[in-house]
């Protein structure tokens, strides 16, 4: 008897009935809202309105909020800060796009026009290759396969002519969104970067007073961790883009410095990012010769070969702690669930809810060494005990 009170205890007790009460009801409203979810369509819309601003705030915050520290340390005030970084980056933001945007509309421009002659010529090589590989007695095969099953592509661009109006509807609630997002996400990042240690003092607030140096240190390693990933790779796909850039001046390739945007963008999302971004940088390599495409591959191994020993070492450090392929396992998880933003937003989410998990953890230990460790052996080791 002794023994099943002290594992009830354990396992929380009256907390635990709590607790499972709480989830029972939880569920319940789950359930009624599944019945009743178009009552709430508002709020959905109004929460996929204001979600977009406020996460590209919280991006900038974590960027802008040591420098605008370090100007309060100089003795300048932290509004006067916030103004000066917010002005001067948008300054300099500006003065770059007007000096480089004719160019970069000039390439763009250009790289949308003769894509598909290079998508178009990489495929007349490879159907060549094909037909005169071993291959070449499955080709026919496959072509009457392909021109039978087309056959009716009239019938069916009209049976898809509807889900093209929707699509175009859809494109454009998503590019006011974007307008939105960017006319309201300053305003949010100057109350952030204002008002963001109060904010953090409030919501502790909200917790009995005997969880608020618990939360605290929760938020406090939340914090480090996501700060951390967003100051790191942002710089790190920034330094990508650059190298890759030098690079393909130097060996000659094709729209350089468009090719370099989109892998600094795309490498923000590690791992899968540059793979994406080297697809159209071989597409016009391999049009080009394969000489260049040679060039490509050593340009591509040194960018890869200094990022990968000497920018990510030096920036991000080991503060995440996190295994590439755990990385490339969150990725694919999050990009099935949430598109494009768990991609981008899936290592962040991981690190929040390994924060998480990791204090949970610790409070397990030290429950099942208070009811426990005497008479079983402490979890921990003697040494962290005696600390």
């Amino acid at each position: 008897m002794k023994s099943f009170s002290r594992f009830m205890n354990f396992i929380g007790g009256r907390d635990l009935l709590f607790g499972l009460v709480l989830l029972i009801l939880l569920g319940i409203v789950i359930f009624i809202y599944t019945k009743i979810s178009f009552i709430f369509t508002p709020v959905v819309v109004i929460l996929s309105t204001i979600t977009p601003p406020i996460i590209l705030a919280f991006i900038a915050y974590y960027l802008l909020n040591p420098i605008v520290d370090l100007l309060e340390k100089v003795k300048v005030k932290r509004i006067w800060g916030i103004l000066i970084i917010i002005l001067g980056i948008s300054g300099l933001l500006t003065g770059i796009i007007l000096l480089s945007a004719p160019a970069v509309e000039a390439q763009v421009k250009e790289l949308i026009k003769n894509f598909p002659i290079y998508l178009g010529e990489m495929g007349n090589s490879i159907l060549q290759w094909i037909q005169n590989s071993i291959f070449g007695d499955y080709y026919e095969q496959g072509y009457n396969w392909v021109v039978s099953y087309f056959s009716d592509i009239p019938g069916m661009i009209g049976t898809y002519l509807g889900d093209a109006f929707e699509g175009i509807r859809n494109v454009a609630s998503t590019v006011t969104n974007v307008f939105v997002a960017l006319f309201t996400f300053p305003f949010i990042l100057f109350f952030l970067l204002k008002d963001g240690d109060r904010f953090k003092r409030y919501f502790i607030k909200l917790f009995p007073p005997r969880s608020r140096g618990d939360v605290q240190q929760i938020l406090h390693n939340m914090d480090v961790q996501v700060g951390s990933y967003i100051q790191g790779q942002i710089i790190v796909a920034s330094c990508i883009g650059i190298l890759l850039f030098i690079g393909y001046l130097i060996i000659g390739l094709d729209y350089a410095i468009t090719l370099a945007i989109i892998a600094a963008v795309t490498s923000v999302v590690p791992y899968l990012g540059p793979t994406i971004a080297i697809i159209p940088a071989i597409i016009i390599a391999i049009v080009d010769s394969p000489f260049m495409l040679l060039k490509l591959a050593i340009v591509w191994i040194a960018v890869q070969f200094l990022e990968g020993n000497f920018v990510s070492p030096n920036i991000m450090g080991r503060t995440m702690k996190i295994h590439p392929l755990t990385i490339i396992i969150v990725l694919l998880v999050a990009g099935n669930l949430f598109g494009v933003i768990g991609v981008i937003l899936g290592i962040p989410g991981y690190a929040i809810l390994k924060v998480i998990i990791t204090y949970l953890f610790v409070k397990f230990q030290e429950r099942y060494d208070h009811y426990y460790g005497v008479e079983y052996g402490f979890y921990q080791d003697t040494d962290e005990q005696k600390e």
